[in-house]
């Protein structure tokens, strides 16, 4: 059976682990080449680094390259390791981080420029950079840049990081109305609560009673894995969405629309 990606070469952020590690392994799955674009390659749930796994687990290829997203160097970079597997088709700007858990009155100033620079500006100028690629590719290609539930719904103790992932989600929109006329679709992924170091160490849910108490809200009553949130971006990335952009893919277990 054929793969979904198979011929295509992603570059994903923030990809040796969590959610990024997971998109990785799947694209890999349905035949793409991956650049892991991470500021370390040591996965933090353990194992092996993910550029190593890749082609042990698949027939795919990748390679790590070192990359802070608040650098567009680094990005563009990152984007020229593609070229090793024949030039870029799929940027997923996926990497990101909690930053400050506090009542908006109590953010620190630097802290917040911070996450801002990782959150928002790493995919801003990560789309920037690919798309310049694939313009000049003149192939068409896939954006696919993750945001949050918290950039549609606004959650209090993390103003920043709603703020930032709501911002995502209109650059989303934006985005797809600048490149749709080169054929780049450009969506955005919108996770609930899923199973990773975020979740788990970051920002503490998985496990408290705060985190019991809002997955038997869930009409699908557990929490997200990696894999739900890499399945969409699957899909956002292959031809099966040749006709979705400008798009926001909520991946919830049905927390939002069910609250």
């Amino acid at each position: 059976m054929p793969e979904l990606l198979t011929g295509k070469t992603a570059v994903v952020t923030g990809a040796s682990s969590g959610n990024g590690r997971a998109i990785a392994r799947r694209f890999a799955e349905e035949g793409c080449n991956v650049v892991v674009a991470d500021v370390q390659s040591d996965p933090r749930e353990g194992g092996e680094p993910t550029h190593e796994l890749v082609p042990t687990e698949t027939d795919a290829s990748a390679t790590y390259v070192e990359c802070d997203v608040t650098s567009r160097d680094d990005l563009e970079r990152a984007v020229e390791a593609a070229d090793e597997f024949g030039g870029l088709d799929v940027m997923v700007n996926n990497a990101g981080i909690v930053g400050p858990v506090a009542e908006v009155t109590d953010v620190d100033p630097d802290d917040y420029r911070g996450l801002m620079a990782v959150n928002l500006d790493g995919v801003y100028f990560g789309a920037q950079v690919a798309a310049r690629r694939l313009k000049e590719r003149d192939e068409g290609g896939s954006i696919v840049n993750m945001s949050s539930v918290a950039g549609i719904d606004g959650y209090g103790d993390i103003t920043p990081y709603s703020a930032a992932k709501g911002a995502v989600r209109l650059l989303t929109y934006a985005l797809a109305a600048d490149l749709g006329q080169y054929g780049i679709r450009v969506n955005a992924i919108h996770p609930g609560v899923i199973e990773t170091a975020m979740t788990t160490d970051d920002m503490p849910m998985i496990g408290t009673q705060e985190g019991e108490a809002i997955r038997e809200t869930l009409p699908l009553q557990r929490y997200g894995q990696p894999e739900d949130v890499a399945n969409a971006a699957v899909f956002l990335a292959s031809d099966l969405a040749s006709y979705v952009t400008a798009e926001s893919l909520v991946v919830d277990g049905g927390m939002v629309n069910t609250a």
